[in-house]
C-alpha cells in the first residue's frame, strides 16, 4: 500500500464557492426563488409545476410526457434502454439539433454527450422534475434551445421506475414533499448507486449496455441528501481527485466547476461540496467533504472509465419548488459550461483513453490509484449552517439534535485533501479460466475487451494467495463479501484453451483492474462471485495421514527439524493432534493447493502475450 498527498482539488471549488456567496443577494434560510425552469402554460407543465411542487408525476404521466416532447420536436427522439425486473420500461429521452439519435450517430458527432440520469433513488426526485422541465425549456419553449449549439443529452427520467412505483407517503422520511414519492431500491431489493460493478440488478445490466454502447462524455447523476441541516441548496461532488485521469480531472476543475459554481452564485442558489461536519451537534468542529468513491458508485465508476461525473445533491430540508429549482439551475449551468467547452471535454476523454492504452491505465509512476481517503490538511470557511440545539427526549431518554431556520454562519474548517489511499501496479493482462463464465460475463457487460486462448498454454504468471480470510455475517446487497490478506508469488501454470486473456493496453485498463486484480477493493472478487475458492471440499481421514507423516518424517530430514521446532515454539500448536496432523497434510502431494488461491492470474511479460494463441476477441 503506497499513501502519499494528491493536490487539492477543491481550493479552487472553494475560493469559487466563497466568491460565488458573497454576492448572493439571498440573506434568510428560505430564499424567494430568483428563476426556475420555464413558467409555461398548464398544457406543458409537469405534474410538480402544475401542483405548486406539492406532487410529482407517476412513471406512466413521466413516460408520457417524454413522448409528447418527442411528438411535438423534431430535437426530441423517446427510446426505452431495457426492461426492469417488474417489466417496465426503461425510458430514455434523446435531445440532439443533428438528429444524432442512435449511439453511431453520437459518436460520430463533434458534439459532447452528456447523460443525466435521475431517479436512480426513486425518492430523490428532484432531478426527474428538472431535467424534464429542462427538456421542455430545450425543445418547446426554446428558452434553452443553445444548450443543444454543442451538446447532444440523453435523459434518464427515471433509472430505477419498480422503486419509482413503489410509491406513498413513506417513501423518504428525511426530506420535505412531495407528498408522495418512490423508494430507494429495486424490486429485488438492491440499492443501484452500489452496483456499478458486480451489476446484479437487470436495470444495471441494461444501464452497462446503455453507457458501453453510447459511450457518454458527462454523467451527471442527480440526488437528494440526507443528513444535517444548513442554509445551502445543493451539494456536489466531482470526478477532480488522483483516482480520475489527469486530463479529465483538469477539466473539471478547470472548465466545469468554475462557471457552474459562478452560475449558480449569480443565480442566488447556494451550493458547498458534498460532505458532512464532522460533528452535526457542533459545526464548529470541521466539514469534512466526500473524498472517496469506489466504483461501486456512479462517480468512481465514470473515473474507473476515464469519463468525468458530477454528483448532484438537492438539501433534503428545503421545499421540493427549491429542490427542483436548484437541481434545474446546476443543470442549465453545467450544459451552458460544456457548450463552451465540449472540444476541450471530448479532447480530454480522448487523451485518457490514449493514455490508458499506452500505460494500462497506470500514471506516469507505473501505478493505478485504486483507492482515495481524506488528508489532515484542511483550510479556513465559513459554513453556513442554521441555529440548532440539542434538547431532552422522553421517547430516547437522550438527547435529539433539532434546527430551526435562523441562519448561521460559523468559522470552522474544511477537511477536502484528497490523499492516495492504495495503489497497485498493473500487470500486462490478466488471465481468467473459461469455468467462471459469470465474471466472463460481467467483463461482456462492462465492455472490457478481451480474447480467449485457442489452446492451452502454459505460462508464467504472477498468483494471489488469499490469507486470514473472513466473511461478513450479514449480506451486503445481496451478497457476501470476503476479506483478506493478498500474498503473491510467481510460478508457471497451465491454462485450456478458452482461457479469456484480459490485456490491458485497452481504454477500459483502470476499469478491468478494478473488476479483476485481487487488491481492488470492489474487485468482483470482493463481493463474492468467487466464494467458491474458499471452501475445502477434500479430507484426510487420521487412519490414512498419520502413517504419512511418519513416512515423512522418516524420509525428510529438514521436515524432521522444522515440525520439532515448530513443535517447542508454539504451545498452541503441540497440544493441536489436528493441527500437527495438517502440518503434514498441507506438505503432502494430497492437499489442495486451490484452496484460497485467486484463479485469475496476473501475466507480468508483455512480450508473452504475442506468443499466445489468439481466438475469439470480445466485446
Amino acid at each position: 500500500m503506497n499513501r502519499r498527498r494528491a493536490p487539492s482539488a477543491w481550493r479552487l471549488v472553494t475560493v469559487s464557492l466563497l466568491i460565488g456567496m458573497s454576492g448572493c443577494a439571498a440573506t434568510s434560510h428560505e430564499v424567494v426563488v430568483a428563476r426556475g425552469p420555464g413558467r409555461p402554460g398548464a398544457d406543458w407543465g409537469t405534474r410538480a409545476e402544475r401542483t405548486g411542487y406539492a406532487e410529482t408525476g407517476r412513471y406512466a404521466e413521466v413516460v408520457a410526457y417524454c413522448r409528447r416532447l418527442a411528438g411535438f420536436s423534431p430535437h426530441v427522439h423517446y427510446t426505452t434502454f431495457g426492461t426492469s425486473a417488474q417489466g417496465r420500461p426503461l425510458p430514455l429521452l434523446i435531445l440532439s439539433r443533428d438528429g444524432a439519435f442512435t449511439p453511431a450517430a453520437a459518436r460520430a458527432s463533434a458534439k459532447a454527450l452528456v447523460l443525466m440520469q435521475n431517479c436512480i433513488h426513486p425518492g430523490e426526485c428532484a432531478g426527474k422534475d428538472a431535467s424534464l422541465a429542462l427538456a421542455r425549456d430545450i425543445a418547446v419553449t426554446g428558452e434553452l434551445a443553445g444548450l443543444l449549439d454543442h451538446v447532444n443529452l440523453l435523459i434518464m427520467p427515471i433509472f430505477n421506475p419498480d422503486g419509482h412505483e413503489r410509491f406513498g407517503p413513506g417513501g423518504r422520511i428525511n426530506q420535505q414533499g412531495p407528498r408522495e414519492a418512490g423508494w430507494r431500491v429495486t424490486a429485488t431489493n438492491l440499492d443501484l448507486n452500489r452496483d456499478y460493478i458486480k451489476a446484479d440488478a437487470v436495470e444495471m445490466q441494461h444501464w452497462l449496455r446503455c453507457w458501453t454502447t453510447w459511450q457518454p462524455d458527462l454523467l451527471i447523476d442527480n440526488h437528494t441528501t440526507n443528513g444535517s441541516d444548513h442554509q445551502y441548496d445543493m451539494l456536489y461532488a466531482a470526478t477532480v481527485h488522483a483516482d480520475t485521469a489527469p486530463e479529465v480531472a483538469e477539466w473539471v476543475r478547470g472548465r466545469l466547476l468554475p462557471p457552474m459554481l459562478a452560475g449558480l452564485a449569480a443565480d442566488g442558489c447556494r451550493t458547498f461540496p458534498y460532505g458532512d461536519p464532522l460533528d452535526r451537534a457542533d459545526p464548529s468542529a470541521g466539514y469534512a467533504a466526500a473524498v472517496e468513491y469506489s466504483p461501486r458508485y456512479s462517480t468512481g465508476y465514470a473515473a474507473a472509465c476515464n469519463r468525468p461525473a458530477l454528483l448532484v445533491e438537492a438539501h433534503a430540508l428545503k421545499t421540493y419548488e427549491r429542490r427542483v429549482w436548484a437541481t434545474h439551475a446546476l443543470l442549465r449551468h453545467v450544459l451552458a459550461a460544456v457548450n463552451e467547452e465540449a472540444t476541450q471535454l471530448k479532447a480530454a476523454v480522448a487523451a485518457a483513453d490514449r493514455q490508458s492504452v499506452a500505460q494500462r491505465g497506470a500514471g506516469k509512476d507505473g501505478t493505478l490509484v485504486l483507492q482515495m481517503g481524506r488528508g489532515a490538511g484542511s483550510e479556513p470557511v465559513v459554513y453556513q449552517a442554521v441555529a440548532q440545539h440539542m434538547r431532552p427526549s422522553d421517547v430516547t431518554g437522550g438527547l435529539v439534535l433539532e434546527y430551526d431556520d435562523t441562519p448561521l454562519d460559523v468559522e470552522t474548517r474544511l477537511y477536502a485533501e484528497a490523499v492516495v489511499a492504495q495503489t497497485v501496479r498493473p500487470p500486462a493482462a490478466y488471465l481468467i479460466p473459461p469455468q467462471w463464465d459469470e465474471v466472463i460475463e460481467r467483463l461482456e457487460r462492462h465492455g472490457v475487451e478481451f480474447f480467449r486462448l485457442r489452446r492451452a498454454e502454459s505460462l508464467d504468471v504472477e498468483l494471489s494467495r488469499l490469507e486470514d480470510v473472513t466473511f461478513e455475517t450479514r449480506p451486503k446487497e445481496g451478497r457476501f463479501g470476503p476479506q483478506f490478506k493478498v500474498s503473491r508469488a510467481v510460478g508457471q501454470r497451465e491454462f485450456p484453451a478458452g482461457t479469456v486473456v484480459v490485456p490491458l493496453n485497452q481504454r477500459r485498463a483502470r476499469l478491468a483492474v478494478h473488476l479483476l486484480d485481487a487488491e481492488a477493493p470492489d474487485a468482483l472478487l470482493r463481493w463474492g462471485l468467487f466464494n467458491a475458492i474458499f471452501e475445502r471440499k477434500e479430507y484426510a481421514e487420521t487412519y490414512a495421514l498419520e502413517p504419512l507423516a511418519q513416512r515423512m518424517l522418516a524420509a525428510d530430514p529438514a521436515l524432521r527439524a522444522e515440525f520439532t521446532e515448530r513443535l517447542q515454539a508454539d504451545e498452541q500448536f503441540a497440544r493441536s493432534p489436528g493441527a500437527r496432523l495438517e502440518f503434514f497434510y498441507r506438505r503432502s502431494p494430497y492437499w489442495d493447493d486451490a484452496w484460497n488461491l485467486y484463479p485469475v492470474a496476473r501475466v507480468l511479460d508483455a512480450a508473452a502475450l504475442s506468443r499466445l494463441s489468439r481466438g475469439a476477441a470480445r466485446p
